[in-house]
């Protein structure tokens, strides 16, 4: 069922709903009001009556005759009754009267009851005179209240069906009205395809949760096409790193094969080969932990680490990789508390992440000192790399986490531009982030925070 269908039923189910509610207890009351009001026009009439058949003085009776008879108007089918009581307290009942007895006890009791059967409505007063004491006994049928509780019936059912239609097409008016901007939307959305993300929804000034819907899906619209753009970038930039080593091993073996060659030329095409195969392996082992490391985290080791302990396993890594290396650790930023050292992760893959910042500190700085701090605040642990290398340009900076991108500076150095696009994914993993402060010849310094 559409949203547009769901708004019509709802708002037109409702408000019918709350129509018809109103109408019958708008009948009720009044169906009550005219049966009070029916049995106060027979008390009336039955008091007159009495003063008028059973007055203290003879003149009285001519008055209260003219006074019924001038102002007053018949009531249908009325009927009059006037019952003795004697002094032993018993009712002489008409016999054409089918009054319960707690009829004849409440008048007695109260001065007035009321009763009705069917249509013909009861009213009975005490009252004494000179002849004694009498219970009289008015009785009508309630013709008027039949004919207005009618009349009411049809306004209120007209009324009811009016309203229906009424709010019914004011329902799908609306309805279509709210829903129009998701429409316009729907239209545009369909538009969108791999080939034009580009395209986004057009977005107005109401600031209402249209525009705010339509805001969400343009960012989303952004995220994809950087997703995208950064995918195709890294398929191609990945095929021509990949073809290039592949390239040079099938054209070596075909050199060699082509003719009957000397050992020392089999030997440095062997070892042309070798080389190429070994950057192509190191080249698959950065795209695969590359690609590792989109995921959530949720299937890795995650544990309590050191941050400590973490700087000294990467500077016996470093230590093995690049002997002769001149990297430094700065205990002067060191926490005295050693509970703040402790920091929730995957510890290989945080060696990985630094392991790779440090190397690349030690490579651009043509093994000049780089030293490693580390510090702690009550919220996360921050280490700092800090080289004196050949700096990063400004305008490369925003790049340097792109995979394959290098920094337009860095030619004479080999490299594949994978080691900080790996750690920043590393560090993202670990809700931490990667802070690059450097300047062209001075140096780089690059700060890693990491939660507690």
């Amino acid at each position: 069922m559409k949203i547009r269908t769901k708004i019509l039923l709802v708002f037109a189910g409702l408000t019918i709903s709350t129509i018809l509610v109103m109408s019958i207890l708008v009948y009720y009351f009044a169906n009550q009001h005219s049966f009070e009001d029916f049995y106060k026009r027979l008390e009336i009439r039955a008091y007159l009556t009495a003063k008028a058949t059973l007055p203290y003085y003879e003149s009285d009776s001519v008055i209260y005759n003219e006074i019924r008879e001038e102002h007053l108007e018949k009531l249908p089918a009325e009927k009059e009754y006037f019952l003795q009581v004697t002094t032993n307290g018993i009712v002489r009942k008409d016999e054409h009267l089918t009054l319960p007895d707690s009829f004849y006890e409440q008048v007695r009791r109260e001065n007035k009851a009321t009763y009705r059967q069917g249509d013909r409505f009861y009213e009975g007063v005490l009252y004494k005179s000179k002849q004694g004491l009498y219970i009289v006994i008015v009785s009508a049928i309630n013709q008027y209240s039949v004919e207005y509780l009618s009349w009411l019936r049809k306004i209120l059912l007209i009324c009811s069906i009016v309203s229906g239609i009424i709010l019914v097409a004011a329902g799908i008016f609306f309805s279509k009205y709210i829903l129009r901007p998701i429409r316009h939307m729907m239209v545009q959305v369909k538009n969108i395809s791999s080939r034009n993300l580009h395209l986004r929804l057009n977005v107005d000034s109401s600031g209402d949760e249209i525009n705010d819907l339509a805001n969400t899906f343009n960012n989303m619209l952004d995220r994809l096409e950087t997703a995208f753009e950064t995918q195709n970038n890294f398929v191609s930039n990945a095929s021509h790193e990949l073809s290039t080593p592949l390239t040079a091993i099938i054209g070596e073996a075909e050199l060699a094969l082509n003719k009957e060659r000397t050992a020392e030329k089999y030997i440095y095409s062997l070892q042309n080969i070798l080389n190429e195969a070994g950057r192509l392996e190191h080249i698959t082992k950065s795209l695969l932990h590359l690609a590792q490391t989109g995921f959530d985290g949720k299937k890795q080791d995650w544990g309590l680490i050191r941050s400590d302990e973490l700087l000294f396993t990467v500077k016996y890594t470093i230590d093995k990789m690049s002997p002769g290396n001149l990297v430094t650790i700065d205990y002067s930023l060191f926490p005295e508390e050693e509970e703040k050292l402790v920091i929730p992760g995957n510890a290989q893959l945080l060696e990985l992440a630094l392991s790779n910042i440090v190397m690349n500190a030690v490579k651009y700085s043509n093994n000049q000192p780089v030293s490693m701090a580390l510090a702690a605040t009550e919220k996360k642990n921050i280490i700092i790399i800090k080289d004196q290398g050949i700096g990063i340009p400004p305008g490369d900076l925003p790049y340097i986490f792109s995979p394959f991108f290098r920094a337009s500076n860095t030619g004479r150095f080999k490299g594949y531009g994978i080691g900080l696009p790996l750690a920043m994914n590393i560090i993202r993993m670990h809700k931490g982030d990667i802070i690059v402060n450097s300047q062209v010849n001075v140096g780089t310094e690059i700060s890693v925070e990491l939660p507690r």
